[in-house]
């Protein structure tokens, strides 16, 4: 407990929702509470009212008031229905004493908004902890209509560590997409800075004025020259970076309504023939965690696709046991800039 506060958003805290940014910084208050907050104006930025939504910027002044925790189990709905329960205890693919790893399906949204009731956030206590009744904390998002894997921190603590994993990069992701066309060269990567376009809501485009974005990339294979498997590792974390700087390339992912073009790739005869469910192919399948706590070593979650993205990968004839498709990406922005020193060091000798 503590008095009113107000504290600026950091350098490394812009470009995320105000929710997010709240759940960092108190990973044990739920949502509910915060929303609470929000509605009776406790909770301001730059002095005015706000939603759960708003989008944070560098500088910006949060008001907060003395911020009460839940505490373990507190502060939510500890009801949740049968089929929702029997959902979410299908979707965990790792558990140990400090985390959670479920495998989210696509079209479920992370968490609770305008219109959208069910959601992962709502469905967590059925994932209560029997030893010590916590229930896990949401640490990082995936749009909704995107898969694959999804950590809970399962105690404060946990919460705490991996947040700061994120805000420091220390983790690597992994995503596999199918892309309409292909990059060149094969791997690389690519530096694009991004900001919100205009009044479109959480849409981004290229600024040069933006926050930095750096995603690396490998094409695992490629259909003809129109369709292609990627392997994408974001080295930062802003909104839809995925989606946009692939879109920005010319190379939208397969299914992208948002920063495709019209048809979405659905429509423009590259997949007659082939039965390919619509749908965004865009899934996170590798996460590697850092050592945190008494953990020791690396810690590797796989997530396997939804059934659909399989059968498209098998559709387009990708062999599914090519063994780059799950091999970290090296950070090749260093490595190229390695590249650049050996030359000029030769040049000059």
């Amino acid at each position: 407990m503590s008095g009113v506060q107000i504290v600026t958003v950091a350098q490394d805290e812009g470009d995320q929702r105000l929710d997010r940014w709240f759940q960092k910084r108190f990973p044990d208050v739920s949502y509910g509470h915060l929303q609470k907050l929000l509605r009776s104006g406790q909770i301001r930025v730059d002095g005015n009212k706000v939603k759960a939504s708003e989008r944070l910027e560098e500088g910006m002044a949060i008001r907060l008031p003395p911020i009460q925790s839940d505490g373990p189990g507190e502060g939510r709905s500890k009801f949740v229905g049968d089929s929702d329960t029997a959902l979410i205890r299908s979707l965990v693919i790792h558990e140990d004493s400090d985390i959670l790893a479920i495998n989210k399906p696509p079209g479920l949204a992370v968490q609770g908004g305008t219109n959208t009731k069910r959601h992962i956030d709502g469905m967590l206590p059925a994932l209560t902890s029997k030893k010590t009744g916590e229930i896990p904390r949401l640490v990082h998002r995936l749009d909704r209509d995107t898969s694959g894997v999804l950590v809970l921190a399962r105690t404060v603590a946990a919460a705490r560590a991996l947040n700061d994993a994120f805000r420091l990069r220390e983790m690597q992701k992994l995503y596999w997409a199918i892309t309409i066309g292909i990059l060149k060269p094969a791997n690389g990567f690519i530096d694009m800075p991004l900001s919100k376009q205009g009044d479109v809501y959480e849409k981004m485009a290229e600024d040069h004025d933006g926050q930095r974005a750096i995603t690396d990339y490998r094409t695992i294979e490629q259909a003809g020259s129109r369709l292609a498997w990627m392997a994408l590792a974001p080295r930062t974390g802003r909104t839809h970076q995925l989606r946009a700087h692939m879109a920005a390339k010319g190379r939208p992912i397969l299914g992208d309504g948002k920063y495709g073009n019209e048809a979405d790739g659905m429509g423009e005869g590259l997949l007659d023939g082939l039965e390919i469910e619509h749908g965004l192919y865009l899934h996170s399948r590798c996460l590697w965690l850092p050592p945190f706590g008494n953990r020791h070593g690396e810690t590797l979650i796989t997530a396997e696709p939804p059934a659909a993205f399989s059968e498209a990968l098998k559709a387009l004839e990708f062999d599914l046991t090519n063994p780059e498709a799950d091999e970290k990406i090296p950070n090749m922005r260093e490595e190229y800039r390695e590249t650049i020193k050996a030359r000029e060091r030769k040049r000059r000798h």
